[in-house]
């Protein structure tokens, strides 16, 4: 019986701490996630953020997590926390279209520094039937 009750507790433990390092890795993978997009017809951006960053020589989030006032990129002020919708949306002010202004932060950066993803599918990857 003890020898019963020892196995369960170590499969269980052994389940655990698998579900915990698959957790912990998926933790640095970030999906482009915005409320904008109701429907999709590419699949959603996933990229390793802090890799992303360190790679690319990022130090200050207002890059990529900008605020404009008046046609002007205000300096150290960020928009973490707020969806990119919030302000880039069609019906607002003339503002850019949303999908227009991922393109124009990602891709644009990726063009200007001539590194990174710049078609389509670089960014925008089908999951395997493996779920990769």
């Amino acid at each position: 019986m003890d020898y019963l009750r020892a196995k369960i507790i170590s499969a269980a433990i052994a389940g655990i701490l698998l579900t915990a390092m698959a957790v912990w890795a998926q933790g640095y993978i970030t999906t482009v996630k915005d409320s904008g997009f109701e429907k999709r017809r590419r699949p959603v951006v996933s990229f390793e953020h802090d890799q992303h960053n360190k790679t690319a020589g990022i130090e200050s989030c207002s890059t990529c997590h900008h605020v404009y006032e008046d046609g002007k990129k205000l300096a150290g002020r960020t928009s973490i926390g707020r969806e990119c919708s919030s302000c880039h949306l069609p019906e607002e002010n003339g503002r850019l279209e949303l999908i227009r202004a991922y393109h124009l932060q990602c891709k644009g950066c990726h063009l200007e520094e001539g590194k990174g993803p710049i078609q389509c599918a670089q960014c925008h990857r089908k999951k395997s039937s493996n779920g990769k």
